[in-house]
């Protein structure tokens, strides 16, 4: 690999951005294409799927061979609130490859023993997050129902570009959610990213069944990148 690729490959990765490297299978060229850099025609195509499923491949295009190999950084999950939904949606959520935080100030709330094996801070959102800042590879769900929680971790997922970004609650509690955080100076467009109410219409009730909901609107919205619209459940 040229050396001037595998060094900026490993800048994008270290900053836990998305890239491929390209190379065309005739005369051993290599670049580097970045999740967002514009690919025309059939190669474009191909490496936008790539970015996608997160699947290297080679392909036909334009006459020519090349082999995208993709790179993309960890997906994960941050949960805003040490609640019965997430006792049950963190270990769904690793076994389906996504890596867990839990954070909830509420010391009461985020003990060990109700969330063995799990990285858990009993600090306030905004405390954490400047430490280990949010980024487009990351879902956030917010499951407190305390605005004091959770406005400042969602203000900071809609400015970080978070692929999910989930608020628990009613639509009449939303409807206020959306009043605060617009004067908190998030964008109407912003705004409309938050799945409120949470999780894919399903007709969940229980803790699970509204943990099995979010989840699979996580998985929907990493494996599609916002394109497919989406339904939630009140709770």
């Amino acid at each position: 690999m040229d050396p001037y690729v595998l060094k900026t490959l490993n800048a994008e990765r270290l900053a836990r951005r998305a890239a491929a490297v390209v190379t065309d299978l005739g005369d051993g060229r290599d670049r580097i294409v970045r999740e967002g850099d514009l690919v025309a025609g059939e190669l474009g195509d191909a490496i936008a799927k790539s970015f996608r499923t997160g699947q290297s491949t080679t392909i036909q295009a334009e006459g020519r061979s090349f082999f995208i190999n993709v790179h993309l950084p960890q997906p994960r999950l941050i949960v805003i609130g040490a609640v019965h939904i997430s006792q049950a949606l963190a270990p769904m959520a690793k076994i389906a490859g996504f890596p867990v935080e839990i954070i909830d100030p509420r010391t009461a709330f985020a003990t060990p023993e109700r969330f063995p094996d799990l990285p858990l801070a009993a600090e306030w959102p905004e405390d954490v997050l400047r430490r280990n800042p949010l980024d487009s590879y990351t879902a956030l769900a917010a499951l407190t129902h305390d605005p004091k929680i959770d406005d400042f971790p969602l203000k900071a997922a809609l400015e970080a570009g978070c692929f999910y970004v989930g608020a628990l609650g009613s639509r009449k509690t939303h409807a206020k959610r959306v009043e605060r955080l617009t004067e908190l100076g998030a964008t109407e467009q912003q705004i409309a990213r938050i799945d409120a109410p949470i999780g894919i219409d399903i007709g969940a009730s229980s803790p699970a069944e509204i943990a099995v909901a979010v989840l699979a609107q996580i998985i929907q919205s990493y494996r599609s990148r916002g394109v497919v619209a989406k339904a939630g459940v009140a709770a």
